[in-house]
This record gives C-alpha cells, sequence and structure tokens, in this order.
C-alpha cells in the first residue's frame, strides 16, 4: 500500500484528486498561531477558496461533511472554525473520461452530491449561483456552496451543455486538466495537438463570457493560456494555480509574463496551497526519489532483500519536504509586488493535493494562520478583505455583468 506522501506526490503530478488525508496534525499546527484579531478577520470578512475537491472525495469515498470528519481536509465544523464562507466545490472529472466517456453523468452526479448536501444541512449550507448569493447566505448565517468544474471534457464540444451546466450552477470552467482535451492543451501533457486553445475552446470562451461562465486558465499550456486571455472580453480567473517562479520548469504553475497578461485582462491567479506549487525542492521530490530508487533497484534487483532495505532507508531519511504558510505568503508577495494585491486569492486546493500541504494550512480551519501572515508582513486590513474574497467577487461581477448585457 503506498503512503499517504507518496500518494499525494503522484496526485500532484498526475492531477488526480486524492482523498484519505488524515485530520490536522496539531503539533505543526502549533508552530503557527494566530491572534484573536486574525480570527476575527477571517470570520468578519467575505473568505473564497475557489477550488476545494470535496464532490469527487465523497463520490469516492462518502462521508458526511456536514459533521465533524476523521479524513480529510474539509468538514464544515472546521470550515466554520476556518471563516470559510463560500467554497467552491470541484465538479472534478478525470483527464481519461475524454477518451472513455462518461464524463456528463459524472458531473451530474457529483453536482447532484452537493445539492444532497445542502438537502442534508439546510441550517449549515445554501447553494450559490451569483455573487448576489454569496452575500446573501453570508448575511443569514450559511455557508455557500459554488460550483466550478475542473476539465472541461463534459461540454463535450456543444454549447448547449455549457448552458445547460450553467443552469446546474456551474460557475467556472478549468478548459482542460492532466491531459490535453477537445477544448485545449494541457500543461502537463507534452502533446499539443492545438498549440493552445481548439477551434471549438476559442469559440467556448467567447460563449462562457456570454452565459457568465468564468473562464479558469489553471492546467492549461501557456499557449492556450495566451489565447484565452487575448480572446475572453471578461476577466479570467487561475483557480488553483501558483508562481512558476519558485518552481522553475513547472509549467503548471504561472510565470511573471503571465501574471502580467493577466492583471492586463482584469483576473485573479488563486493561490494553491500544495507543496508541490510552492516550493522547489516539493516539486522535485517526486522525480528524485525515482532515480534514486530506480538506480538501487537496478544495482540491486528489483526483488531483493538489500534493495528493499536500502529503498526503506532512502524513503525514510528523505522525507517530503512540506512547505509551510510563509511559503504561501512569499507568492502572495511577488504577485502583489509584480501586478498588484487586486489580483490575488486563494485556491488553496484542499481534498485535491493529499498529504502535501503546508505546515500551518493543513485543512480549512487553518485560514487564520495566512491572515496572520499576511499582517506580520504589514498588509491592510482592506488588502487582506481583497485577498480572502474581494479580488474574486470583482471579477465574477464582471463576468455577472458582461453575461448581462451580452
Amino acid at each position: 500500500m503506498k503512503s499517504l506522501i507518496a500518494a499525494s506526490v503522484l496526485a500532484v503530478i498526475t492531477g488526480c484528486a486524492t482523498a484519505g488525508q488524515a485530520a490536522t496534525n496539531v503539533s505543526e499546527q502549533a508552530e503557527y498561531t494566530a491572534s484573536d484579531k486574525a480570527e476575527k478577520l477571517a470570520k468578519q470578512y467575505l473568505l473564497i477558496d475557489t477550488h476545494i475537491d470535496v464532490p469527487y472525495r465523497i463520490h469516492d469515498k462518502w462521508e458526511d461533511v456536514t459533521e465533524a470528519t476523521a479524513e480529510g481536509d474539509f468538514d464544515y465544523p472546521r470550515a466554520v472554525e476556518g471563516g470559510l464562507d463560500a467554497p467552491f466545490m470541484s465538479i472534478y472529472i478525470p483527464a481519461s473520461y475524454e477518451e472513455s466517456g462518461g464524463s456528463v453523468q459524472l458531473a451530474h452526479e457529483l453536482i447532484d452530491g452537493m445539492e444532497a448536501l445542502v438537502g442534508r444541512a439546510p441550517d449549515k449550507f445554501a447553494m450559490a449561483y451569483s455573487t448576489d448569493d454569496i452575500r446573501e447566505n453570508k448575511e443569514q448565517g450559511l455557508m455557500s456552496i459554488a460550483l466550478g468544474m475542473e476539465n472541461g471534457t463534459p461540454i463535450e464540444g456543444d454549447l448547449d451543455n455549457l448552458r445547460m451546466f450553467y443552469e446546474r450552477g456551474i460557475r467556472y470552467i478549468t478548459l482542460a486538466h492532466s491531459l490535453s482535451n477537445h477544448i485545449s492543451d494541457s500543461s502537463y501533457d507534452i502533446r499539443r495537438q492545438w498549440d493552445g486553445l481548439s477551434p471549438f475552446g476559442k469559440k467556448l470562451v467567447k460563449e462562457m463570457n456570454k452565459v457568465g461562465v468564468m473562464v479558469d486558465v489553471s492546467h492549461i499550456s501557456d499557449e492556450a493560456f495566451y489565447q484565452a486571455v487575448e480572446i475572453s472580453d471578461a476577466p479570467v480567473i487561475a483557480s488553483h494555480s501558483s508562481l512558476r517562479s519558485y518552481t522553475p520548469g513547472f509549467e503548471r504553475n504561472m510565470s511573471d509574463d503571465m501574471l502580467k497578461a493577466l492583471a492586463k485582462n482584469e483576473g485573479v491567479i488563486q493561490i494553491n496551497f500544495g507543496s508541490s506549487f510552492l516550493a522547489e525542492q516539493a516539486n522535485r521530490y517526486r522525480d528524485m526519489m525515482k532515480k534514486r530508487i530506480t538506480a538501487v533497484k537496478e544495482q540491486y534487483g528489483e526483488d531483493s532483500d538489500e534493495a528493499k532495505r536500502r529503498i526503506k532507508d532512502i524513503e525514510a531519511n528523505n522525507p517530503y519536504p512540506f512547505a509551510t504558510v510563509d511559503t504561501v505568503l512569499d507568492h502572495i508577495d511577488h504577485v502583489r509586488d509584480l501586478i498588484g494585491v487586486e489580483h490575488i486569492g486563494i485556491g488553496s486546493d484542499y481534498d485535491g493535493v493529499g498529504d502535501s500541504l503546508p505546515v500551518g494550512l493543513k485543512d480549512v480551519s487553518s485560514y487564520p494562520n495566512l491572515v496572520q501572515g499576511l499582517m506580520d508582513r504589514g498588509y491592510s486590513d482592506k488588502e487582506i478583505e481583497m485577498i480572502l474574497g474581494g479580488n474574486l467577487m470583482r471579477v465574477w461581477e464582471q463576468v455577472e455583468d458582461y453575461a448581462k448585457t451580452h
């Protein structure tokens, strides 16, 4: 059986959502302590996280996240503790569905699961289909469940499907995932069949603007990104990405030139909390471990006792190099310094990156640690409000307004 760390690293590289992470490690969290003010701000301001993988997590192994759970990164009590107001629940469609079919069915099942979540606990959750819904739900003390589709495969080349999924509540679509699809090339896929967006993908971006669905540029290739921001008449989002300047060669993250193009588009990058998105050492961990283990197997024989002993030693002496809250703050600082604080948000990827989350940000209860870090680095209350949710709401409202007039 794979270790949780090995599974999580594989998940980050392949883009698969991984459930089963243990609940918060108290000793790790203890290294970061939020002040009363940080706790207050996290609860006072609208806190939106644009990427949480609960739908696929509980579809694969059901848990009642309306109550405290032993596993996973999200449940209602921890989310309330962290001040989370509006998780965008990821309607995640594995890339294999592009070839196998069945993506529309899976998307409907995952959306049904979120509606059922609200139905089981209407005193805790409410669906959110608009920025007005987000605000009204917060006023009523309800946690909003918003929906984003991770991988546009269920569109199946039919714009009517876009409108159907809008009616079901989808408010952003990640154009591709870990493999290229009929819409876009993927940053993870060496095959660049479209040199960016497909002809249909270009039409889809325009139609998403008209319908009122945010264009999500996470996961797509650089060429596809530049085409999307050029074509889109409304701001785009990167729902769960971080910065390539800290992870050289990792195309899944955004370069400085891409950030500048995002700013010109008036979009927002929602910072991903996965350690391999944040730190070069974590990003290269899997390849490093694979090389060392392969060398041992070649020297001593794959199934030999000596190889097994040496591999065990390698794993024991090379623990996964977790990032920290400060690493996340470094990414936020970089975006602020390059293009401005108005382009920063949170897209944690909770329940999607397994046991690779930073020390101090292990689950949805820990957003106040991030707020404390922002305070310590001199961010004003207004800037913190923008990062926690204000910037995303600004983009979403611009998308809504464009759709109303086109």
